[in-house]
């Protein structure tokens, strides 16, 4: 092999480390494969350009959640299984906040018609506070308990939001509601209207209308995704900082082992509270944008289910690494949330699958005279059931094959500054060997 090729395999090599060109290549073949399977069997331009806007929406939601877990879990080791919870308690708060104090119409619970800004301010405040009523007395007690403490506030908090004495309430005077089992409906104008209103989206509107054939709420709609991808963007910057701050390395020691980094002076409970009330916000204000545009919010929004998708993505992508985090959530968006819709959606169009029978038995009955179309049909039929299913097998064959996930493999460097770069001998030109460097292990490298 030519020295020029030599020094552009490793040129490319060192373009394949860096974060950003993972997660761009990646969510390119991603939606390459999406775009390419629509174009084939002769979806619409605009049909395509909605699909591709919709994941992009999931992906970064799924993906400020998977971040701020991976902070609680991939860093400090807390295992937290009451994600959903957070999430609620910052768009509920958020809504009443916002919600006008005479409500009118179907919009029967008032609010305090506060500004957006300042609602979504106290949203993620909430979810912070409520990370902190939770924390002082649960870190107390070990990992799993732990979990099981997290996991019960959550449903503490979807079933409270569901009370009929939470559907209106009075505080200080003001009057509130939750809504009860019904949900609160948004009666206030379209969060988004902040940037709708400048004149350069009207430019926007004009832009999607000539490439795409979009209409004004449908250029709304990707203009709200490409701002959540721009949040996306600073969640994973923010926890980047983070964890390569001090703070962040006491963090992983604390994970690593607490014991070790409390002998050398650490106060690892004030450690551990303050990420995850940190984590906590972080989920509330993805909560906020996940749903806040809606016409209305219910309850079961939030049930469990909800903490465990997030949880697959983190696995999917390896815990401790903010880029295996973004590259889970996309992965698990496209391949097990998104993708059964879309495969069952491509068969319609190519085939006629015809009426399936009302029970699994009458599905399975007509195997016995050599006859599987009802099963089939029944299984089609039943597609979407079938996600969790597909979940399961994932989550099995990844925890068999890479435990770690995709990118929780990578080694951490110890030190905020690199130990194994040594200057060239001046006499022999060789590299003194020492702690660290490839004579220590043989040769090898990772």
């Amino acid at each position: 092999m030519s020295v020029n090729a030599t020094d552009t395999r490793a040129r490319l090599e060192a373009l394949w480390e860096r974060d950003a060109v993972k997660i761009l290549v990646a969510f390119a073949a991603i939606y390459l494969v999406y775009a390419a399977i629509g174009l084939a069997l002769g979806y619409s331009l605009d049909g395509i350009v909605n699909t591709l806007r919709r994941m992009t929406y999931l992906i970064a939601v799924y993906g400020m959640v998977t971040l701020a877990l991976n902070l609680h879990w991939g860093y400090t080791g807390l295992f937290n299984i009451g994600v959903a919870g957070f999430m609620a308690i910052g768009l509920y708060v958020t809504m009443m906040l916002a919600k006008p104090v005479d409500p009118t119409g179907a919009a029967q619970y008032p609010g305090l018609g506060l500004p957006m800004p300042i609602a979504i301010a106290g949203g993620v405040a909430a979810a912070g506070l409520a990370g902190l009523v939770v924390a002082i007395p649960a870190l107390r007690l070990r990992a799993d308990y732990f979990a099981i403490t997290t996991i019960a506030f959550a449903e503490i908090v979807r079933l409270g939001l569901t009370s009929g004495a939470a559907q209106r309430f009075s505080v200080l005077g003001a009057e509130l509601g939750t809504g009860g089992g019904r949900g609160l409906t948004r009666n206030y104008g379209d969060p988004m209207n902040v940037i709708f209103e400048l004149e350069v989206f009207s430019s926007f509107v004009d832009l999607t209308n000539d490439l795409f054939g979009f209409g004004p709420t449908q250029a709304r709609s990707l203009a709200y995704s490409i701002v959540l991808v721009l949040v996306l963007i600073g969640f994973y910057w923010l926890i980047q900082r983070t964890s390569r701050s001090p703070f962040g390395r006491v963090l992983k020691a604390i994970r690593e082992d607490e014991e070790a980094a409390q002998s050398l002076g650490k106060n690892t409970n004030r450690f551990k509270i303050k990420v995850f009330v940190l984590g906590c916000a972080l989920m509330g204000l993805a909560g906020i944008l996940w749903r806040f545009r809606r016409t209305g919010v219910t309850p079961t929004a939030f049930r469990p289910h909800v903490t465990f998708y997030i949880w697959i993505a983190l696995i999917i992508g390896g815990a401790g690494s903010n880029t295996g985090s973004v590259l889970g959530s996309g992965l698990f968006v496209a391949v097990l949330f998104e993708g059964p819709r879309y495969v069952r959606r491509l068969i319609e169009e190519v085939i006629t699958v015809g009426d399936a029978p009302n029970t699994f038995a009458g599905a399975v009955a007509p195997l016995l005279s050599a006859n599987p179309a009802p099963l089939l049909r029944y299984t089609f039929d039943e597609f979407l059931t079938l996600q969790f299913v597909l979940m399961g097998v994932a989550l099995v064959l990844l925890m068999h094959r890479r435990s770690d996930g995709l990118l929780g493999h990578r080694e951490e460097a110890a030190a905020a500054i690199p130990l194994t770069d040594r200057p060239v001998a001046e006499a022999g030109g060789e590299t003194p060997a020492g702690p660290g460097t490839d004579s220590d292990r043989g040769g090898d490298t990772q």
